[in-house]
This record gives structure tokens, sequence and C-alpha cells, in this order.
């Protein structure tokens, strides 16, 4: 049968602000973001399996995204599966496999945490010889053809709070120490599709200047806390809330900023806010969030070092 299973987890991952840079050239990798973020210890898990076929066949992939077959709709995952086609030395039978812990569509970097655990997990099972910054470069230029992401695999593949400093591939980055022992709390109403956000002229337009508002301030004085003073100001500065009418998630950021905690602002791009405190603080936090159920979903994480890592590579013979 000759058939393999690989499993890759990469973590899910919260951008606080970000300026696009998409009109500097029509090459992919030279297209993407600068901004901030940090991975979470929530992970996504890709499960491929790989079955050798005869040589008179044509190989074929299967893509799923938590139990949903998706195959040609999972765009960022099939444009990687078509982009190492030519690398296969022989016919064979794929099943991509992608498990989140967290939501899609919500602002945790689902898509990322996908395209680089497809090209890690492809590039093991197929044995294709790419090292970690090829594989990164195929996992962005998927991102950024397909507007599911401009930046997010750049800070995935480090780990921590990281800056990115200028856009494309291979990225710029710089980390930025944070306290250990650090709570995050999200609360998430629902999706907001990246594309749509990229594509809209008005709202594109606040961002880019914002972003790069927001990026200088962070440079000029590199810390957590500095990094939520300009992730709630480029929410501001953007209108993005208003833009986007989401009034509820306004509304608990408010709530959440009043507290004394290190801060609270909005997902890029999600309906979703995230809350950085200590654990002595998690009562109150976690007491704002309750009061919005059964209609938010409230998500307990932490900033997390870990970039994508290959957990099993075995035989199923």
């Amino acid at each position: 049968m000759n058939k393999h299973k690989v499993i890759v987890e990469v973590p899910h991952r919260i951008s606080g602000f970000f300026e696009i840079v998409d009109q500097v050239s029509s090459i992919p990798e030279k297209i993407g973001s600068r901004g901030a973020g940090f991975n979470l210890s929530a992970l996504g898990r890709t499960e491929i399996t790989c079955q050798q076929l005869e040589a008179n066949h044509t190989s074929e992939c299967i893509i799923k995204i938590n139990n949903e077959e998706l195959n040609q709709k999972a765009e960022t995952t099939f444009s990687i599966y078509k982009e190492i086609c030519n690398l296969i030395k022989h016919p064979v039978k794929l099943e991509i496999e992608h498990f989140f812990e967290l939501p899609v569509g919500c602002g945790y970097g689902a898509s990322g945490s996908g395209a680089l655990g497809a090209i890690y997990g492809l590039n093991k099972i197929l044995n294709l010889g790419l090292d970690t910054r090829e594989c990164g470069r195929i996992a962005h230029v998927a991102e950024v053809v397909n507007r599911t992401g401009l930046g997010t695999v750049c800070g995935q593949l480090i780990g921590g709070l990281c800056v990115l400093k200028e856009p494309g591939y291979p990225c710029s980055r710089e980390n930025i120490e944070f306290p250990p022992d650090l709570v995050v709390y999200c609360g998430t109403f629902g999706m907001i599709h990246t594309k749509s956000i990229l594509t809209d002229p008005v709202l594109s337009a606040k961002i880019k200047e914002n972003g790069r508002r927001a990026l200088n301030l962070l440079l000029k004085k590199p810390s957590l806390k500095t990094f939520m003073e300009a992730s709630l100001e480029f929410v501001k500065e953007t209108n993005i809330l208003e833009i986007l009418r989401l009034e509820k998630t306004k509304e608990l950021m408010v709530k959440l900023n009043e507290l004394d905690i290190i801060g609270a602002s909005m997902n890029q791009l999600g309906r979703s806010i995230f809350a950085i405190c200590e654990k002595k603080d998690e009562g109150d936090v976690r007491k704002i969030l309750n009061s919005y159920s059964p209609e938010i979903k409230i998500i307990k994480t932490s900033i997390s070092n870990k970039g994508p890592e290959i957990i099993k590579c075995e035989s199923l013979d």
C-alpha cells in the first residue's frame, strides 16, 4: 500500500495592527504587511496522509477543514498543493486535513497556520527537500495570492510577540520580550472575511495610514504595553468597528479597557476582542466576557514562543 501520515502543529496568531503594503510590486514575495502580533498556545493541526499510486495514475488531493471537505475551495492550501505538484516524483493520493482549536475567519491566523502546516507536512511526507526558508516562502505567497493574509506566516514562523518591520518574504522581524504567566482572553462574535477587507478601497487606505503610524509608535518604545496602546489606537483611528458596524464588539473592547489590565483590542481581522492580563485579574475579565453569553465564544489562551512543529511522521503499512 505504501501509505504514510504526517502531523504538523502550527500556533494560532493574533495581529494587533497592520499596514497593507500591496502596491510595491506584482511579485508576491514583495507584497505583505508591516505590523505586530503574537503567537498563541492554541494550535492548528494539519494531518496529511499520502498513498503512492501506480505510475499510470494522476496525483490527486482531498482537502478538509474541521472535517468539511472543501478541496479547491480551500484556496490557500490548494494553491500550495498545485505549487509542489511538479516536485512530486511518483503519482500520489493526498488527503490534507486541517483542525483548528480556534474559530476560522475570526482573527486567529487559521489560514496562516494551515498554510504552514500544509507545506511543512507535504515537504516531510513527500521528501521534497525544501529548507525552512523555502517552506515559509511558499506559505506566504499562497496567503498573498489568495488574499487570506499578508504577514501572518512571518509571525507564526518565529513565535512570541513579533514586529514585522518590512513587508514580504524573507521576513524582516523583531521580537519583543513579554512578562511570563500572562493570560490572553478572547471573545468572539463571529467571522469577517479577510479578503473583503483587503479589497475595500476606503478601509484599505485607512489601514495603510494608521498601520504605519502604529508601527512607528511601537518601534520608538518596543514593549508589550506600547503594543497594546498602538493596537487600540489603530482600531480607533481606522474607525474599523464603526465602518463594519460592530457595535457589540466595540462595546466589549471599551468595557475591558476600563479594567486595570494590560489592555484589550480587536483581532485583525475578526469580530473578536483579545484582552491581555495578569492571572490575578482573570476573574474581572471573565465576568465581563460572560455577560455577553451565549452570543459570544470565550477562549482562554496565552502568548507562545512556539513555531511550526512536525509532531509525527509514520508509515501506515
